[in-house]
């Protein structure tokens, strides 16, 4: 099962992009789609501190917060996982932005057609999966050469099933310093 983020400000944009991923042929894609769709992009961010994602989808233009902005902070969040920009402006400095400064894989129009919008999150899955698929093979080699310790591997890979679960901070004694989200 993929899981999908989907941030927009308009529910309905959500519901509707959440029906068009969720009839996605399985001849494009070989697992189903669970959407997690967000029009608040806090709530978006903190769900990408605790989920695992294959793929973000962004609108770029929203009030009160630019999606290039919170693409870029899904991206230190969840580096692995593919990003997509959708818009109804033809904004085309914001466009290139995305795909040069953010690594954004697609820029989807709206309004869009089932069928591209399928196909492009299909292509950005499959494309996900073989760099994920590549970076095991290359660790395993590494692993094999002596040039990576199998500890190393083992936390890229649990670090790309559950981002940040790898990363501890620590203050000025040592000491772990906990999320300010948790009590």
């Amino acid at each position: 099962m993929y899981n999908i983020l989907v941030l927009d400000d308009q529910p309905a944009i959500i519901n509707a992009m959440r029906r068009a991923i969720d009839r996605i042929p399985s001849d494009l894609l070989n697992s189903r789609c669970r959407v997690h769709g967000f029009d608040n992009p806090e709530n978006a961010l903190e769900s990408l501190r605790d989920v695992a994602y294959d793929a973000v989808v962004s609108d770029l233009r929203m009030p009160g917060v630019d999606g290039l902005d919170f693409l870029r902070q899904a991206r230190e969040l969840q580096p692995d996982a593919v990003r997509i920009m959708i818009s109804g402006h033809g904004d085309l400095p914001s466009a290139i932005a995305a795909i040069n400064d953010i690594g954004v894989f697609r820029f989807v129009a709206k309004p869009w057609d089932d069928a591209e919008l399928q196909v492009t999150l299909a292509l950005a899955l499959q494309t996900r999966a073989m760099q994920c698929e590549n970076q095991r093979l290359a660790d395993e080699v590494r692993v094999q050469r002596g040039q990576l310790s199998e500890q190393d591997a083992k936390l890229r890979e649990l670090e790309a099933e559950c981002p940040g679960i790898t990363r501890v901070e620590r203050d000025d004694t040592g000491a772990i310093v906990l999320d300010e989200h948790y009590p």
